[in-house]
């Protein structure tokens, strides 16, 4: 009887052993989308450099837009402005330790196109335009950072708060 329970024993551990391999090797086959972030998991620099970028302008005949979220509502950890118009200028991103934002230059001058606190931030104020000048205003706990933008040529500056 000794012989044959090692026999069971040793039966036992082998599948559990292939059982567990299995299961690894399924896991494996189907990825990240089981397991893992989708997208991957960015560095901070990657998310920056995501932020400043622009955002690309639509072209289309059909004239339509969006609805978009308040641009002075804080409950959310981004704050988007009006969708894009038809007619874009050329836009760029701006960064700041109290957020980001994007601003365009076109015929009626320069407006923000969207913004969105840091952590630890929210948009106290925005003049959002189109105007000669448009500024965000980004509110945290001991420090606040304004962001005022106008148009030099047909690119969007940031310029000093007169």
């Amino acid at each position: 009887m000794g012989r044959r329970s090692i026999l069971v024993a040793t039966g036992w551990v082998a599948t559990a052993a292939i059982a567990t391999l299995i299961g690894l090797g399924a896991i494996r086959l189907v990825g990240e989308s089981l397991t893992g972030t989708p997208g991957g998991v960015r560095s901070e620099a990657e998310i920056e450099r995501a932020l400043a970028s622009p955002e690309p302008v639509p072209t289309g005949g059909t004239g339509s837009t969006s609805a978009a979220p308040d641009p002075t509502s804080t409950a959310g950890a981004g704050t988007n402005g009006p969708a894009p118009s038809v007619s874009s200028g050329a836009r760029r991103g701006f960064a700041t330790d109290g957020g980001t934002a994007v601003a365009e230059c076109g015929a009626g001058g320069v407006r923000l196109v969207s913004w969105a606190p840091a952590q630890g931030y929210r948009v106290r104020d925005v003049d959002r335009g189109p105007d000669d000048d448009v500024e965000v205003t980004f509110q945290g706990a001991a420090r606040e950072y304004e962001l005022k933008v106008r148009c030099i040529g047909s690119e969007p500056v940031a310029v000093a708060d007169d």
